[in-house]
Order: C-alpha cells, then structure tokens, then sequence
C-alpha cells in the first residue's frame, strides 16, 4: 500500500526566514516553500505563531486500493481532492495522508555548494510515542511498513522501533522512564544525510548555520553532527557514513 515517504509539511513564519533556512540547511533551492532531496519533499507552510513539523504524506501507486485496504483494517480516511487523509483518532495524533504517485520527482536543484556537501537525502524522522506497542500496531499492522529493529537501550532511556520506508526510516522513541500511557504521538525530529559529513558540516559553518563537530554515530561507521540553528524549532541531526537503508 505504501511505497514511501512522499512529503513532509512544516509550519514555521515565512516572515521569521524559514524558506530560507531550510535552503541554507539542505543546500537547495526553494520554489514556492517547497525543497526537494533525493528520497523526500519538505513542503513549508506559512504560519505564524507555529514552528514544528505538522504532517507526514506517504506515497501508494493507488488510492483507490489504498482506500479500501484501509476500510478492511479498520483506518478510517477521507479523500479531499487529491489525498486521502486519515483519521487523526486512528494515528494517534500525528496527521498522515496518502498521496498517488507514479514516480518521485527531481531533487531541488544545488546552491552555491557541491552534492557532496549537500543534503541528499532523508535519513529517518522521528515521532516520539507514550505507547509503542499502539504505534506498532498501527505502523507495522495497518500501514504495512516493515519493522526492521525494537530495541531497549537503559543507558539511553529509549525503546526504539525502526519501521523501514523506502530507503528511509520512520523511528518511533519511547521515553522509558515516563512509562505507557494514552497520550498523543509527537512528529517531532528529523536525521538528514549528507554524503560527505565532514564537508557538509563545514559548509553550513561557513553559511551560518550553527552546528556541533561531528562524532560517532550509535550506527557502526557513521558520523552525525547536530544542528542548532535554521531548523525552524525541529530537533535535526545529519548523518553520514551510511549509504541508505537496507
């Protein structure tokens, strides 16, 4: 049902620089709030008291099947033009839709920078969630995404669940500490991957943009950096090392 990651939508203020942060960010140009890198869109939405991510669009080659696979397990959807959006109560908090698509389009075309240095490509994006068999149920059981890892890390603090979409990942983060509870899911945080971490990270210190040094990631082989500004409120790493997921 779905075949990947279509789009994300973030609302931030227009007026606050957003558009252009997440160009300086990706490295890519914007064309009416909308970027692209090689696996995902970001689409930016005006608005402005609110800076955070607001939905999540997932691509599937029909809505009609789509529809009626969700009918049979129970998600309830509504098509408004051309999406087919889920029931909120159903996904617990965090807005999703479905989107038809053939192909993906094109990348945003660069800035001013070299691929290597760029962002090409969504590494994962983070919900937080109180209740983690509640988001495997609906991940893994209604949409169909592929649960690749469920791990329990005390010295983290952290159950994490790894659904792989695409060649990307949707991570859920349970606090282990605040135990389960009914609560609302979280959109919260996203990884970027850049093919060269050590350039990427130099290139955005250049522009501005505030960043950590890069350091070992929890994969093996990877390198990730933090970064502290032009995010529009969105906890955002970037990643290096790692190819895609597989």
């Amino acid at each position: 049902m779905i075949d990947a990651l279509d789009h994300l939508t973030l609302r931030a203020s227009f007026h606050a620089g957003a558009v252009g942060a997440y160009e300086r960010l990706l490295g890519r140009q914007a064309q009416d709030g909308q970027i692209r890198v090689g696996n995902v869109g970001l689409a930016i939405e005006d608005h402005a008291s609110t800076a955070q991510l607001s939905a999540m669009v997932f691509a599937t080659a029909s809505l009609e099947k789509a529809t009626r696979l969700l009918e049979r397990r129970a998600v309830p959807s509504e098509r408004r033009g051309d999406r087919l959006v889920l029931s909120i109560e159903a996904t617990h908090g965090v807005p999703i839709a479905l989107a038809e698509r053939v192909e993906a389009p094109a990348p945003s075309l660069l800035l001013k920078s070299s691929e290597a240095a760029s962002i090409t490509a969504l590494d994962h994006v983070v919900i937080r969630s109180p209740h983690p068999e509640r988001a495997i149920a609906l991940y893994a059981g209604r949409l169909g995404l592929d649960l690749r890892l469920d791990r329990s890390n005390p010295d983290w603090g952290s159950r994490l669940l790894f659904f792989r979409c695409g060649d990307l990942v949707v991570e859920i983060v349970h606090d282990l500490k605040k135990g389960v509870s009914d609560a609302p899911d979280q959109l919260w945080g996203l990884s970027w991957r850049a093919p060269h971490i050590a350039k990427a990270n130099e290139r955005l210190k250049k522009a501005g943009v505030e960043v950590s040094e890069p350091r070992d990631g929890r994969r093996p082989g990877t390198q990730v950096f933090t970064v502290q500004s032009h995010t529009a409120n969105v906890p955002t790493i970037v990643i290096g090392g790692m190819a895609h997921w597989s």
